[in-house]
């Protein structure tokens, strides 16, 4: 790959390879920081009842900054090809602090639709820093840079964890909710102060091919199939990631009755390792090749998933009943027995006290199964052979245990972190003088992922009332995009 150097001052001309990896996933932190903000702010201002929107709508507010992101990925991603990452990034930072800082003004839900889709850009700043981060490495190391890169993913667990302390703290623990405003207007700052920092501290370094094109021919390789299942796989490891980095919180609080500091925390333990992992899911994918290790990653998610789809739930359910051996009179009905005629007597499982029944106090891992009878015939009854005594009920408790729970939720983590750097792997390969459009169209619809995400659990929660809904539908799209990979490689198109 030819690259044309333009260093900015004669100062800058020592900052080499290491330390532009290094500004690039410092200034992703930051913009998956604020890109992912709504997770936690939305489910705060529902939760302390400042705005009174369902399901849908907080879904919408949570993935309205991830379309916008995911939008203009693909222009930035060629822009970056084309004028290189240093202007490009410093101005992405810039421009989304403005609709960041007016977040805290917002007072109805058009108005934090708007800011929303407005912060939202800085989801873009992903395609910027693996076109800016790919120009620094030869191919055989891109793939480990990426996966570094890539460990800015870890902006979300940033948010998940500290911006439900941070909002403790503006509001004095709930004593002042209005405080809550604050918030935007820290993230605004810090993004300000990362494009300041980026443009003194980095320098220019450009594809060289990518100068004389135009915007359509740099789109020529988007006609390749190629590129659009690399979009499929992004999708759902990526887009998956951004979705439940937000959508974990109010399923904690909601499912599990959790305070939103300790929903924020266990979120983390999402976002954070499959941030981090994306570092050796670089090195696994230079080593074996991401297409063996998306097989792994497909089958593991997918039998992960299955497990998750099971959800709390108390059933009740026809049991084995009691039925008379012969003929006769009911002379007696108790709790514990039922008394025929010529000497017939049944005896009945009791039905535990109320008491006894709630194990919710207790740490359960598999499901409970308690059986009792209930009578349905009276003293001076006359029955047959055969006749219904007394009905069977089974009741059944899961208690899908929260560590349980946590700890599935940290093997997707993982599996969607090393995910993101099999694919991102593979670009390269396959097209390695059109990484930013390429990796700008990937990221795009991996973005959709993350944006229609949110949007699909609220609105099949809403119609279900069901929170496990979510397992099945990312189920379903891994499923899909493991029959896909492997059709693909069948035929020979991979």
């Amino acid at each position: 790959m030819n690259i044309s150097e333009k260093p900015n001052s004669s100062a800058s001309i020592s900052l080499g390879p290491r330390w532009h990896l290094a500004m690039n996933t410092l200034a992703f932190t930051v913009c998956f920081a604020s890109w992912t903000m709504n997770g936690v702010l939305v489910t705060f201002l529902v939760g302390n009842g400042l705005y009174k929107w369902d399901a849908a709508q907080m879904g919408w507010l949570m993935g309205i900054p991830v379309l916008s992101g995911a939008l203009l990925r693909l222009p930035v991603g060629a822009w970056t090809d084309k004028y290189g990452g240093r202007i490009v990034y410093s101005l992405l930072l810039l421009i989304a602090a403005i609709p960041m800082y007016l977040m805290s003004m917002a007072d109805n839900y058009t108005q934090f639709f708007l800011a929303s889709l407005g912060f939202g850009m800085s989801g873009a700043s992903f395609a910027i820093g693996i076109a800016y981060t790919s120009v620094w490495f030869s191919k055989e190391r891109q793939g480990l840079a990426l996966g570094i890169f890539g460990v800015g993913n870890a902006g979300a667990a940033v948010t998940s964890l500290g911006a439900p302390i941070l909002l403790g703290i503006l509001t004095q623990q709930g004593a002042n909710l209005e405080a809550w405003r604050e918030l935007p207007k820290i993230y605004a700052l810090t993004l300000a102060i990362m494009a300041v920092l980026f443009f003194l501290f980095t320098r220019s370094k450009r594809v060289e091919h990518a100068q004389n094109l135009t915007i359509i021919q740099q789109l020529k390789p988007l006609k390749y199939l190629q590129v659009w299942r690399f979009g499929l796989y992004y999708f759902l490891v990526f887009g998956g990631f951004v979705a439940l980095s937000q959508w974990l919180i109010p399923y904690y609080t909601n499912v599990y009755a959790m305070p939103l500091a300790t929903a924020g925390f266990l979120a983390m333990l999402f976002s954070l390792p499959s941030g981090v992992i994306r570092a050796a899911g670089g090195w696994m994918a230079d080593k074996w090749g991401g297409r063996v290790l998306l097989y792994w990653i497909f089958a593991i998610t997918l039998v992960v998933l299955a497990l998750l789809i099971v959800p709390p739930m108390d059933i009740y359910s026809p049991g084995g009943g009691m039925t008379a051996a012969k003929p006769g009179t009911v002379t007696e009905v108790t709790s514990s027995a039922i008394v025929l005629s010529e000497g017939q007597r049944y005896e009945l499982k009791q039905k535990p006290e109320t008491a006894t029944l709630d194990r919710r106090d207790e740490n359960l891992i598999l499901p409970v199964f308690t059986q009792w009878h209930e009578s349905v015939v009276k003293e001076g009854d006359k029955v047959v052979r055969r006749q219904l005594l007394a009905q069977g009920i089974t009741y059944i408790y899961f208690q899908a245990n929260v560590w349980i729970f946590v700890a599935l939720i940290f093997i997707v983590g993982i599996t969607t972190g090393l995910g993101k750097a099999a694919v991102y792997k593979l670009i390269p390969d396959y097209f390695p003088r059109d990484i930013g459009v390429v990796g700008g169209l990937v990221g795009l619809i991996g973005a959709l992922g993350g944006f229609l995400g949110p949007i699909i659990f609220g609105y099949v929660l809403k119609w279900t009332g069901i929170w496990t809904t979510t397992w099945l539908f990312l189920g379903l799209l891994t499923l899909a995009s493991l029959i896909v990979l492997k059709s693909a490689v069948k035929r020979g198109y991979d």
